[in-house]
């Protein structure tokens, strides 16, 4: 069955894999949401036991053979979270993960000082800043939109300081995304991708001329995003990653149910499908290109 349940006796299983691909990092999930009812209309429900839903993830990602996992934040106030799940990294399934103010929560959250962001981006496991970045679907007020500008020219200039990489969410907003990083590239490189890659080849060719990296969704799976497919088929091999984005996204043969980061092998396999790769090879391919972007995880 795709969807994970509770059972009887709060006993909480993950969804089965019946693909594995060894070797695999999948570069965004969000750990704290996973299991917990989101990102789907068949998602399943959340355990009564903590503990027991923090196994399930554990013991998915194990069988799919993952190598590691990026747990990315939404919210600065909440970072706690994701400094709790490095401490559940282990050898076997190594856990790092990402700081930052994702572009829908800038109402509500406090933009920390950079002094602050500092602090907290030097702990261990800590291998990336975000998510951040521009989302003018959800909200089409230019005032709000420039406020997303503050917050992701915030998330850079810690990237500047510190040389750990940007996760950048772009969503309507692939214009004003590409003029953003070229004014901010000109002031000082930094490292960045654009995670979940939904826009266009206006998108993809400027984040790519910048030094940027592209990472693919489920979304690649879907057999009408053509564009989105296109791009994966054709970007440059040593600049493309892999995700899930889980919960949300959930790839084909998952769709409609809750995304976990076993599912990663999926949206790697239909990748390498499009390239006409060998799935291991994609495998290695982005897995490499993950190590040198997040440099902290070697």
């Amino acid at each position: 069955m795709s969807g994970s349940h509770a059972q009887a006796g709060g006993a909480f299983t993950p969804p089965v894999i019946a693909t594995t691909l060894p070797g695999l990092v999948d570069t965004h999930c969000h750990l704290d949401m996973v299991g917990r009812g989101h990102g789907g209309r068949k998602a399943e429900p959340a355990p009564a036991d903590e503990n027991a839903r923090t196994e399930a993830i554990l013991q998915q990602g194990r069988e799919a053979g993952l190598a590691g996992m990026v747990t990315i934040g939404t919210r600065w106030s909440r970072r706690h979270q994701q400094h709790e799940w490095v401490a559940r990294s282990h050898p076997s399934l190594p856990i790092h993960a990402a700081l930052g103010i994702h572009p829908d929560h800038v109402l509500e959250e406090e933009l920390p000082t950079l002094d602050e962001m500092l602090v907290e981006l030097d702990r261990p496991g800590i291998v990336a800043i975000g998510e951040t970045g521009l989302d003018y679907f959800h909200n089409s007020d230019p005032t709000t939109h420039e406020r997303q500008k503050t917050y992701l020219r915030r998330h850079i200039e810690a990237s500047r300081r510190t040389g750990l990489p940007v996760v950048i969410h772009s969503r309507n907003a692939d214009a004003d995304t590409v003029a953003l990083l070229r004014e901010e590239t000109a002031k000082g490189a930094f490292p960045f991708l654009i995670h979940c890659f939904a826009g266009g080849v206006e998108l993809a060719q400027g984040a790519l001329a910048l030094g940027g990296y592209l990472s693919f969704s489920g979304l690649v799976t879907f057999p009408k995003c053509a564009t989105i497919r296109d791009v994966a088929a054709t970007a440059p091999l040593e600049r493309i990653l892999v995700e899930t984005d889980s919960p949300y996204l959930a790839p084909v043969p998952h769709r409609g149910h809750g995304n976990w980061p076993g599912h990663v092998v999926h949206t790697a396999t239909e990748v390498a499908k499009l390239r006409h790769m060998a799935p291991k090879d994609l495998a290695s391919a982005t897995t490499a290109n993950a190590r040198r972007l997040f440099s902290r995880m070697a």
